[in-house]
């Protein structure tokens, strides 16, 4: 995703002036290293249910505030450094947008994403 163009493309829309104070970005990133024990990790296997992801954008934006969201995941073999998914929420004002982004982030992770790491 380009996250700059997206961004563009979303300020396009007649109603995004009135409706949107704040947009909230979440790039993650394959890091080189296990959370756990932070043990080097060569690659790392993922799969992305887009589906769910789909799903889940669409109870994020009947949150209150929130006017659009864009969600895209990577699956397959990454490598660290490689970005792995892409989160936009765009909304009226920081108390609405902030926890949107933190429980869409959240539920992302846990619900429609597994990865395996190979580790070195």
């Amino acid at each position: 995703m380009d996250i700059s163009k997206t961004i563009a493309e979303l300020k396009q829309d007649p109603e995004f002036a009135k409706n949107v104070g704040m947009i909230l970005v979440h790039n993650g990133i394959v890091r080189g290293w296990a959370r756990s024990d932070h043990a080097a990790v060569e690659q790392v296997e993922v799969e992305a249910d887009v589906e769910k992801i789909a799903t889940i954008c669409a109870e994020i934006e009947q949150m209150d505030g929130i006017y659009k969201v864009v969600a895209e995941a990577c699956s397959g073999v990454l490598f660290p450094g490689d970005d792995l998914l892409f989160l936009i929420v765009a909304g009226d004002i920081r108390e609405n947008v902030k926890p949107a982004l933190a429980l869409m982030l959240d539920r992302v992770k846990s619900e429609a994403i597994s990865k395996k790491e190979v580790r070195v």
